[in-house]
């Protein structure tokens, strides 16, 4: 096979969108191309068809390249459970969790394995691969045993391009450090700079200077594009993008977990003008917003005890009544009266742990067996069935309470009375029908107009374009040594 891969001077530095843009612009361009990532670090994971997890990220870069996420573009998913300890997902199923020394000098050798297996299996379907690396390659502590960046690059035979983000500061030093550092410096072809503000005409020296002191060419200045409506993969960036919306007259609050994950699905939000967004991480920063989000988690208990220490309980229900507290996933489940998880499942053993008691009659029991299910469903809200779907993750189940929010057929799950909504559902408010009924009735409350239906425009291809336009596409097809 045939390909490039990416790689960043850091984590954050726009890896997983670069790595997006090049699937859409290659398979708009005719090659049969697959996103692949060996190892991802994420509690943000993505649900294939067949209810397998892999990284979000390869998720929305096959939907970018037009195909169907498989778990061979990411054979190894580690999901943090704590600072020392992660879950081991192989090929799309949970393995085991171990800390980081465990995985070093018991993991290796079956990740290379994996790795193995994943790009042969791809090389059934596809020609071409555009690989995403992780963090930074310069990490000379790691490299010996690493499984993503140069390790993949060698096993895989292709170029590097090197991404620097320029809003970072340092860029130039971030560069020539990360080559000085790295191993197989020789492989990295090209150099790009990503999240430029202002004129690129002023970095014009800039790019010179690369060039001559490393003798690599930049193959381009990407502008930094606030609004390209394509989910991040880290939270980082969810949290950038709330910043600018802030100041709008719907205040939503989300409860920041130290155990945050699908932070996705508070993204949709920042689609709509007049919603604001504001992430806490302290019950005193909460105020009198219209809407409390508790999102997923991958700690149940110890983001609920976290919570309970700074007393969420009781200024929960202090709350007015006209504001809204939904809990998703396992922000859901901290809602119940209890939550039991013996055998530490969730990541602590506990009998039985009491929870904020806003959804009554609901307890939850963690077990070893992880649902993992795609969804579609209805729900009856102001007045109307509204259209969700999306899928389901966690290994907590839930006793079933009512009335119910969504309707699977002859099934039901969630909650909904009055103010209060849970559910086990990712994507919620993904749906434009289900995000505007559920804002109406704010929006008639501060009498607000209902914002004009948008016409949805395609993301990935307006991505692709904006890194096309700013970067050297021809040498990037050279390099691959696959040109049209």
């Amino acid at each position: 096979m045939q390909g490039i891969m990416v790689q960043g001077t850091s984590s954050d530095v726009g890896k997983s969108m670069i790595c997006t843009a090049f699937c859409r612009i290659m398979a708009e361009g005719g090659y049969r191309v697959a996103p692949f990532k060996s190892q991802n670090m994420s509690n943000n994971s993505y649900v294939t068809v067949w209810g397998e997890e892999i990284g979000r990220a390869q998720g929305i870069q096959a939907e970018a390249a037009g195909i169907i996420a498989t778990v061979n573009m990411n054979p190894i998913l580690l999901k943090p459970e704590s600072d020392m300890k992660s879950q081991v997902v192989l090929f799309g199923k949970e393995m085991a969790a171990m800390d980081g020394m465990d995985y070093r000098q018991h993991f290796y050798k079956q990740g290379l394995e994996a790795i193995d297996q994943a790009l042969l299996n791809l090389s059934q379907d596809f020609t071409h691969l555009v690989i995403e690396g992780a963090g930074s390659p310069s990490e000379v502590n790691l490299n010996d045993r690493e499984l993503v960046n140069m390790a993949v690059a060698e096993r895989a035979d292709v170029p590097v391009i090197l991404v620097a983000d320029i809003e970072r500061g340092g860029v130039f030093a971030s560069i020539v450090g990360t080559l000085a550092l790295m191993p197989h410096p020789e492989r990295v072809k090209g150099l790009l700079i990503n999240k430029f503000r202002g004129d690129l005409r002023l970095f014009e020296d800039g790019v010179a200077f690369l060039e001559s002191y490393t003798g690599i060419p930049v193959l381009g200045v990407i502008p930094y594009l606030p609004e390209h409506g394509i989910e991040q993969e880290d939270s980082l960036g969810v949290r950038e993008l709330a910043k600018a919306a802030s100041q709008r007259p719907i205040d939503i609050v989300v409860l920041k977990h130290p155990y945050l994950s699908n932070f996705t699905d508070i993204e949709a939000f920042l689609k709509e003008p007049d919603v604001s967004v504001r992430w806490v991480e302290l019950v005193s920063e909460i105020g009198q917003p219209d809407v409390v989000i508790l999102p997923g988690t991958k700690s149940t208990i110890a983001d609920l005890r976290f919570w309970k220490s700074q007393q969420l309980e009781e200024a929960l229900k202090a709350l007015p009544d006209e504001t809204r507290i939904v809990g998703l996933c396992g922000g859901f489940q901290m809602l119940g009266d209890y939550l039991s998880d013996p055998f530490g499942h969730d990541g602590l053993k506990v009998e039985a742990e009491q929870g904020l008691s806003i959804v009554p009659g609901m307890e939850t029991y963690f077990s070893e067996e992880k649902f993992v299910q795609r969804r579609k469903g209805m729900v009856r809200l102001e007045k109307a069935d509204v259209p969700v779907e999306g899928y389901e993750i966690h290994t907590g189940r839930s006793t079933s309470i009512f009335p119910p929010l969504i309707q699977y057929g002859k099934d039901s799950e969630g909650y909904l009375e009055g103010r209060i909504i849970g559910t086990h559902l990712h994507g919620l408010f993904d749906g434009p029908e289900f995000r505007r009924a559920f804002l109406a009735p704010l929006r008639k409350a501060k009498n607000l107009p209902e914002p004009a239906v948008s016409k949805e425009i395609d993301r990935y291809a307006a991505w692709a374009q904006h890194v096309k336009r700013h970067i050297n596409w021809q040498a990037v097809e050279e390099l691959m040594e696959a040109k049209t």
